[in-house]
């Protein structure tokens, strides 16, 4: 059992040493910094709400020297962050877009200027499918984590037992737990940030609530509408209830979100409403979601 142990001991010890390879201390808020991990070339994420200042962010990288970073953009959505850096020799370490099991072990990785590399073990406790955030961005996977994340630990590498990262640490999307952002998400924010600067969100400016139909049938009542905004200049008006968005029938406002993604910003949709029982279609051209300030 002893010699079962210390070999466990021993392979936790190493994966936490490679993945700390990658993993950054960043200094963007006062205090104390944030983790961050390299995930490509010069490129580093990290935990969005992490970053209260814009310039002046430096990092601490895995050799132990700090550099500058600049701030590429953000997507408070999702709380992912990107930076750029230049001047080291470390590479992006594997990452996995694969959903982990309820039940697997996981580490999270950070990193600080004084101590060095950290971590803390613990397990997956939740893992389902697309998941809507409160901030209004979209997860591939809810991965909830049954572990310690202490306040630099936000923004560090969530590995599984193979060494492979499965997303980055963040305890501002929850007041449950813990949770990783995954993979895949970040590999599609990445993209969109580092090709635009931001992750543009299309919105339609009206406020919904799901009503109850004849036939067992669900819609949505326009409650609210902004001044100005695309359903109220394409003639949407309050009380029409909304059945369709782009030909699909919509219940609640996920599916009305989801709905959005697959339209670009300044593109057509055509939305279908109910006004005084009878169906009417009301090309809305799809808005940019302010960003909150």
């Amino acid at each position: 059992m002893a010699n079962e142990l210390a070999a466990l001991s021993n392979e936790i010890a190493a994966a936490v040493e490679a993945a700390g390879r990658n993993v950054v201390a960043v200094h963007a808020r006062p205090r104390f910094s944030s983790s961050g991990v390299i995930w490509r070339a010069g490129v580093i994420v990290t935990a969005e709400h992490t970053i209260r200042r814009e310039e002046e962010i430096t990092v601490t990288l895995p050799d132990g020297t700090n550099t500058a970073a600049t701030l590429v953009g953000s997507d408070p959505g999702t709380d992912l962050a990107v930076l750029k850096f230049e001047g080291s020799t470390a590479v992006p370490g594997r990452t996995t877009t694969t959903a982990p099991a309820p039940g697997a072990l996981a580490l999270t990785i950070g990193r600080s200027e004084d101590s060095g590399v950290n971590a803390t073990l613990g397990i997956i406790s939740a893992c389902s499918g697309e998941w809507r955030t409160w901030r209004g961005g979209r997860l591939d996977h809810y991965i909830r984590l049954d572990l310690t994340l202490y306040p630099g630990s936000d923004g560090g590498a969530v590995i599984n037992t193979a060494g492979e990262t499965i997303g980055i640490a963040t305890s501002a999307l929850s007041r449950i737990a813990g949770l990783a952002i995954p993979a895949v998400t970040i590999d599609r924010v990445v993209d969109e940030i580092l090709a635009r600067g931001r992750v543009a969100r299309g919105y339609l400016g009206v406020g919904l609530q799901p009503v109850e139909l004849p036939d067992h049938q669900k819609g949505l009542i326009v409650l609210s509408l902004e001044p100005a905004g695309p359903a109220a200049t394409a003639g949407v008006l309050i009380g029409d209830i909304v059945i369709k968005l782009g030909g699909k029938a919509v219940h609640d406002t996920d599916d009305v979100q989801r709905g959005l993604e697959g339209h670009a910003i300044g593109q057509k949709v055509e939305v279908e409403v109910l006004r005084g029982g009878e169906a009417r279609q009301v090309a809305v051209v799809v808005g940019e979601r302010p960003r909150r300030s």
